[in-house]
């Protein structure tokens, strides 16, 4: 049996939409980022849309470069980190605060997500930058290492074009 366009099966009214990848169960892929304050990414990950936000935590900060600093030795770890709701979960808490780093993480039912908006602005915006590249936008390679590969190359030229000039 044919819909006409517009309708549900059963005869509800509203646009037919296709399955999102980012649901539980779908194929699709998520890019995790760590960033600076400029916006700059320092570290990054991909995951499969199926996993959780909060699996993605650890690699990532365990991915962070060394990061020079005018005088000692070079700084392996940030003071702070913040994160929105996805990684509220009591696991990567401990694991921040046994590496030194203070979870400033929004409370899942607690606490609004729009305090962590100031700070939250900035990785959305990376991220933008990110999906302006078309290979990104939409994934085409089938091996997580390209799309990798292809997002470590857009990061690094965001780095090239926000250098002083």
């Amino acid at each position: 049996m044919r819909h006409r366009l517009g309708q549900r099966p059963g005869g509800q009214r509203g646009p037919l939409t296709g399955p999102n990848p980012t649901d539980r169960g779908k194929s699709g892929s998520k890019i995790h980022l760590i960033v600076d304050r400029r916006g700059l990414p320092i570290s990054l990950g991909i995951s499969a849309a199926n996993t959780h936000d909060s699996q993605a935590l650890q690699p990532l900060v365990q991915g962070i470069p060394p990061i020079r600093s005018r005088r000692g030795p070079r700084l392996r770890r940030p003071a702070k980190l913040h994160a929105d709701k996805g990684y509220d979960y009591p696991h990567p808490r401990r694991w921040l605060r046994t590496r030194g780093i203070t979870p400033r993480i929004a409370r899942r039912g607690i606490e609004n997500s729009t305090h962590l908006g100031r700070h939250r602005w900035v990785v959305e915006r990376t991220i933008a930058w990110l999906t302006g590249c078309r290979r990104l936008h939409r994934r085409y390679e089938r091996k997580p290492d390209h799309f990798l590969a292809f997002t470590a190359i857009a990061a690094a030229l965001i780095c090239y074009r926000r250098l002083p000039k």
